[in-house]
């Protein structure tokens, strides 16, 4: 499994319709309100050999109210 990050920007007043969409798709570990310049940040695991950005494009930004996405690939735990 790889550890992916994703921080999401979403329009004004969606921030919880979003994250409750995220919530009912079961597709993540841990799901956080953020301050700064992205909204939420997505903690995920997708399956070894999966490709990443299909998997998030498939899952992910077809949810409404979704701005921006800013995903962060992880290598190693420590």
């Amino acid at each position: 499994m790889n550890c992916v990050f994703v921080q999401i920007r979403c329009k004004p007043g969606t921030a919880y319709r979003v994250a409750d969409e995220i919530t009912l798709r079961e597709i993540h570990s841990e799901l956080y309100s953020t301050s700064g310049d992205y909204d939420l940040l997505l903690k995920l695991y997708i399956p070894q050999g999966d490709d990443v950005g299909k998997f998030i494009n498939d899952n992910l930004l077809d949810i409404a109210g979704i701005e921006r996405t800013l995903t962060t690939l992880t290598f190693k735990a420590f």
